[in-house]
């Protein structure tokens, strides 16, 4: 029941949400194969890509997550805004986390197929559709993945 309230308010929301202005790009929505969808970390607009450090060489802030956890970090860039922020939140995800142990201290969550790791940079239009599917019924944590993955 949540599920079909959860799509019919998002479809409501997409519907009744103006046209993407000049500049913006719509998210490749498109789903990859396997169990692990995608995962969210950043967004933004910024600057070059740089290579990752060197093997070996671990900066102060980078966490240690496992190879599932990573795969999920980098995955979810796929539904960052432009093909900029795309980039940069790979880049992100690259420059601060290393493969290692498991980290129980990293905040996953699946939802509709979708998974997400971490506190999700939401553009204006996606916090419009979070505070209206939050008022329509959804828990905040729900909706912020719905809105980044499917808005």
């Amino acid at each position: 029941m949540n599920r079909i309230l959860a799509v019919t308010a998002l479809l409501v929301f997409t519907a009744s949400a103006p046209v993407a202005t000049q500049g913006a790009v719509s998210a490749s929505v498109a789903a990859a194969p396997g169990p692990v969808t995608s995962v969210v970390t950043g967004g933004g607009g910024g600057g070059g890509e740089t290579p990752p450090p060197a093997v070996g060489k671990r900066r102060a802030a980078e966490t240690t997550v496992s190879a599932a956890q990573y795969k999920i970090l980098y995955n979810q860039c796929r539904y960052a805004d432009t093909r900029k922020a795309r980039r940069q939140c790979r880049l992100a995800v690259r420059t601060n986390y290393r493969i290692g142990a498991y980290n129980e201290n990293l905040d996953c969550r699946t939802y509709s197929g979708i998974t997400v790791c971490g506190t999700l940079k939401l553009n204006k239009r996606e916090r419009r559709c979070v505070a209206y599917l939050v008022k329509a019924g959804l828990t905040e944590r729900r909706a912020e993945v719905e809105c980044y993955a499917f808005v």
